[in-house]
């Protein structure tokens, strides 16, 4: 085959690539861009038929119409402090557990991970009974603690992707520090992790991410409205007093979608690089 015409069929597979993936990108767009549509409408016009995408005229009043119709700023506080709490406990537990998998030679070891990955196959559902008996007689039913403390005790995903970064660390980089007399928790610390800030600022996205979403979990343990998080103080006000006011409650939840916008926004080259350095080594 003649040398343009393998250049032509290099560019007509990129382009169609490319295609492909623009139309894959339109459809995961589309609620994010009716969401924001939604949110600039009279109220009037969130329900015509057929839908208008374009509002006329656009309100961006209705940004601020939604902070007197919904306490965004006390489940904006919620949300935000249990996400906080959760990074926090699932990057020392799992970054702890992942090291003890990857670093440290002791019996059993293979076992355990593998028996620690198996818990990835347990649904939440089967877990929320005895979690919730758990929490009552610690009597936490009510608080906002049962949402981030689970996390200081790590998860299988986030301690695979900590275990698979740190095997790509040199051995003998550890090996030197123990020979100095540099004692386990040390060289977790102070060589470590500060190695692993790719991986950690993809395990701190995500549990960002799955702590912010969560619904579930506030829904079984929060029982006060002023504890409420976003997920579910939203939820509180689709069908307040016999009907939904549309444009405020999608204000609202691009108010709410904006931070996790912002953050995979700025750490998506970090988030990029720790996924793949999470998988150089088996």
């Amino acid at each position: 085959m003649s040398e343009p015409s393998l250049r032509r069929r290099k560019w007509f597979g990129r382009l169609l690539t490319h295609a492909a993936l623009l139309a894959l990108a339109a459809i995961f767009l589309f609620p994010l861009l009716w969401m924001l549509s939604t949110s600039l409408k009279p109220v009037e016009q969130t329900m015509v038929m057929p839908p208008e995408w374009i509002p006329h005229p656009a309100r961006w009043s209705n940004f601020l119409d939604t902070l007197r119709y919904i306490p965004l700023p006390r489940y904006t506080w919620n949300s935000t402090l249990v996400s906080l709490l959760a990074v926090l406990g699932t990057v020392l537990a799992s970054s702890l557990a992942g090291y003890g998998f990857a670093c440290v030679e002791w019996k059993g070891r293979d076992a355990f991970f593998a028996v620690t990955l198996a818990t990835m196959m347990v649904p939440f559902p089967v877990l929320m009974v005895p979690l919730y008996g758990v929490f009552r007689e610690l009597h936490w039913i009510g608080t906002l603690t049962p949402l981030w403390a689970p996390a200081f005790f790590g998860s299988a995903f986030n301690i695979f992707l900590f275990r698979q970064f740190f095997k790509s660390i040199p051995s003998e980089l550890l090996d030197a520090a123990r020979v100095d007399g540099c004692p386990e928790w040390r060289l977790w610390a102070a060589i470590v992790l500060p190695l692993a800030k790719p991986v950690i600022a993809v395990v701190a996205l995500f549990q960002f991410i799955t702590t912010w979403n969560d619904f579930l979990g506030p829904l079984l343990f929060v029982t006060k409205e002023e504890h409420f998080t976003l997920a579910l103080g939203l939820q509180l006000y689709q069908s307040q007093n016999g009907g939904t006011q549309w444009h405020l409650l999608m204000a609202a939840a691009a108010i709410a979608t904006a931070p996790i916008l912002v953050l995979f926004a700025l750490a998506q080259k970090t988030f990029v690089r720790g996924i793949v350095l999470s998988g150089l080594k088996e």
